[in-house]
């Protein structure tokens, strides 16, 4: 396959800021639950107003599952810092004794029958959405459907695409040539994606009554039902995980052959409709309603990166490191040279699935177009080379490559060992709540002590994202009222977590 978009190429045609430059977008998905570390089954807050219209905070497949939706912004610390403040909103504005549960794999869950599916009002779209949830529920169980994770749409610049398409010697459409840069990148991402799911895997453990399958991957058991692998990093991101029952391998060959494939996929009863094809990324158009249609029409427009799981350890779940590794990654997948290795596509799942659930075994070996190697060698391989092309371009990239490497030399520090420390010393919903009461309180600080609200760059999002404070607030300043009656107090939570924490010392 002809690479229209070589390093050497490249290099002679656009900059390092032209080659950085882009479109972010983030969405997170997550749980509330109740002091106790129980699923909440209260319906969504009102002061969110409908799910289908808050363009910033809805559901997903639970109506106790909130979803908050970044706009697209033009630099990551834009949409690192809308998210950060739109999860602090999120966090105050549930009740006093809800929490937003900050991983990957649920609480303490109900039996399946209580789980509440997301309930929508209004036109002939709610009930499409409803009967949708419906048929997930049915077919992959509502326990499974309360995995949460987080996605990273990313898009490189428009003007750049344009000027190296201005210099291709392709003969192809505009619309061709960006559809293949994204395929390419959308390829190669796949062919590494084990790496991300090494370095951000932080679902390692759960309650017992989550998921059998997923309970039955857990090697250890702690403390209050509490379940943890000592082998695995991302338990949501095994074959147990949110995956489709049926390993299917669509082409990324060109955006047509794509299409048909997943039209296949759905004429054969494999799938639904489109979006239930569950891709650790995706190819997104203008249109994702119409999503097959949209693609032959007018082509990629944005990628969207499915693999993180939540990170417990940052109040919003994300850590904006994180995301700018997974930046230079997508660049690094359009720089790179592709392997012909034919069986590149089933070689990459098997090796998304063997980290997985074995990161930590040191006798686990991964693929590299059918031979084996080992994490560390093909990782710090990896980073190696993701150095020395962007260094090409001028970029320094030490301050986020470098602790990536370090995971790599010692897996001690990575997310998931951390956790399972937490697990083994306080079981895992007790270290959960700890963190989802800490994250509250710091949410809470930070609106309650700053002017973050009033600022310029957030306050016009703000009756949007709570469009229920129209429905108390009479005056213009729509934050008086609610920094007077949402926000808890913050010296008596930090009594509470002192003396629980004086007292767990005590045992």
């Amino acid at each position: 396959m002809a690479d229209d978009f070589s390093l050497s190429d490249i290099k002679k045609i656009a900059g390092g800021e032209e080659l950085l430059a882009g479109n972010f977008g983030i969405e997170v998905e997550g749980l509330r639950v109740t002091h106790d570390g129980k699923l909440s089954l209260r319906p969504h807050p009102s002061i969110f107003g409908n799910k289908l219209t808050n363009p910033y905070i809805t559901t997903d497949f639970s109506e106790s599952q909130v979803e908050i939706i970044t706009p697209t912004f033009e630099s990551i610390d834009e949409a690192f810092d809308f998210f950060s403040f739109m999860s602090d909103l999120v966090n105050v504005s549930l009740d006093k004794d809800e929490y937003l549960w900050f991983q990957s794999l649920p609480c303490i869950l109900p039996k399946s029958s209580d789980i509440p599916i997301a309930r929508y009002e209004g036109d002939e779209k709610a009930q499409e959405s409803m009967d949708y949830r419906k048929g997930l529920a049915k077919k992959y169980g509502l326990r499974k459907q309360l995995i949460s994770g987080i996605h990273f749409n990313f898009s490189f610049s428009e003007d750049f695409i344009q000027k190296l398409y201005d210099n291709s010697c392709s003969g192809k459409s505009f619309k061709d040539f960006k559809d293949n840069l994204y395929l390419k990148v959308t390829r190669n991402y796949l062919r590494h994606l084990w790496l991300i799911v090494y370095l951000t895997g932080a679902s390692v453990a759960c309650h017992k009554t989550f998921n059998h399958e997923c309970v039955q991957l857990m090697d250890r058991q702690g403390k209050s039902g509490s379940l943890y692998t000592s082998t695995g990093c991302s338990l949501r991101n095994s074959s147990f995980g949110y995956k489709n029952l049926k390993k299917l391998y669509p082409s990324y060959n060109s955006v047509r052959e794509f299409t048909d494939d997943v039209q296949s996929y759905i004429d054969e009863g494999v799938l639904s409709e489109a979006k239930e094809l569950y891709t650790q990324i995706r190819l997104k158009p203008k249109n994702p309603p119409d999503l097959l249609n949209s693609l032959n029409e007018d082509g990629v427009r944005y990628i969207e990166v499915r693999t993180l799981d939540i990170n417990p350890f940052y109040k919003c779940g994300l850590i904006k490191k994180d995301m700018e590794f997974i930046h230079l990654l997508l660049v690094y997948c359009l720089l790179k040279e592709e392997s012909d290795y034919a069986g590149w596509q089933k070689e990459s799942l098997i090796n998304e699935e063997r980290v997985a659930v074995s990161a930590f075994d040191p006798d686990m070996r991964l693929l590299k177009d059918g031979e084996e190697t080992t994490i560390k060698e093909w990782g710090l391989e990896i980073i190696d080379r993701m150095k020395v092309m962007l260094e090409e371009f001028g970029i320094d990239c030490d301050g986020i490559l470098n602790p990536m490497a370090d995971k790599i030399r010692n897996p001690s520090i990575t997310y998931a060992r951390q956790i399972v420390k937490l697990v083994e010393e306080k079981g895992f919903i007790r270290a959960q709540m700890r963190l989802a009461r800490s994250n509250k309180i710091t949410s809470n600080y930070i609106l309650n002590q700053t002017d973050l609200i009033y600022d310029d760059k957030f306050k016009k999002y703000v009756p949007i994202a709570l469009p229920g404070l129209k429905d108390t607030c009479a005056t213009d300043d729509v934050f008086a009222e609610f920094r007077g009656s949402n926000l808890c107090s913050i010296e008596e939570e930090l009594r509470k977590l002192s003396e629980e924490d004086d007292n767990s010392k005590s045992v």
